[in-house]
């Protein structure tokens, strides 16, 4: 009798409900924030499975009876407790970037935090392929939080957050705004007070070499160490690599003259100068 609708602002998801019989629209409340899926194995009953993950919970199934709108703890559910992560809470906020552009980021951390700067911070992102980095429950980032430490996920254009504009506000010519939004929000992180530079850590992973790169030549007073793996740090030869001419629709090629000059504004190694105190950096090939 219904269709359900999950729709997401980019992060996290809402559930919405549509009733055949009288067309009117219903916002589901449920009960924890995350990424949604809806799974109805039986079509001709109004009960369905409905899974939410957290950054900071593992997925959980829940029997979502559409008619009473209610849920209750699913018999497919597997119960796993991870004690260590009970006290953990992420945050969502919204960064003003350089241009103004409103940058989302994730925060995760113990709830005794105390914002005074002298927290550990990890920062990562990827911005590429209009890939949106959603909630997930991992333990290796929690097992860090766990441990004193501030995780954070910066949400940069180059993925699809905010839709198609926000992947192409992160594209070729446009790529410096991939760069750009994460360190807006290492500046941020910095600024409440959850880090500061002689504590923060940024990393970036494959595309997002290019992202981590740019972000510690472009601002090395801003992180103490930097994680670069499979990195794509060196953007203007990337497509003369056995992984590069795929590449070339993503980030350009060196045979277009303005798509050129975008892959030098890309590549970290050619903004690597003398006499610079660049963070310690973790290279990892493979």
């Amino acid at each position: 009798h219904y269709l359900l609708i999950v729709y997401s602002d980019g992060v996290l998801c809402r559930l919405v409900k549509y009733a055949f019989a009288n067309n009117q629209i219903a916002e589901v409340k449920l009960p924890a924030s995350g990424t949604v899926d809806v799974n109805c194995p039986d079509w001709k009953s109004d009960r369905c499975l409905v899974g939410i993950s957290s950054w900071t919970f593992p997925r959980t199934t829940y029997d979502f009876d559409a008619q009473k709108g209610t849920f209750a703890k699913s018999t497919y559910n597997t119960a796993i407790e991870y004690p260590g992560f009970k006290n953990l809470v992420s945050e969502e906020v919204q960064v003003p970037g350089h241009d103004g552009v409103m940058i989302p980021l994730s925060i995760i951390h113990g709830m005794d935090v105390t914002l005074d700067g002298s927290n550990s911070c990890l920062l990562t992102g990827y911005g590429v392929y209009g890939y949106s980095e959603t909630p997930y429950f991992d333990i290796k980032p929690l097992s860090l939080a766990a441990r004193g430490a501030v995780v954070a996920i910066a949400h940069v254009r180059g993925g699809s957050e905010k839709g198609e504009a926000w992947y192409r506000a992160g594209f070729k010519t446009t790529k410096p705004n991939t760069w750009k939004d994460f360190i807006s929000c290492a500046e941020y992180l910095v600024k409440k007070g959850y880090t500061r530079p002689e504590k923060l850590a940024g990393t970036g992973t494959s595309a997002g070499g290019i992202l981590i790169s740019r972000a510690i030549t472009e601002r090395p007073d801003l992180f103490a160490a930097a994680v670069c793996t499979v990195g794509c740090a060196n953007a203007m030869r990337l497509e003369f690599t056995p992984n590069g001419p795929v590449n070339t629709p993503e980030f350009g090629t060196v045979k277009d003259s303005a798509e050129c000059q975008a892959l030098f504004e890309m590549d970290g190694v050619q903004h690597v100068q003398k006499d610079v105190k660049y963070p310690a950096v973790l290279g990892v090939g493979g």
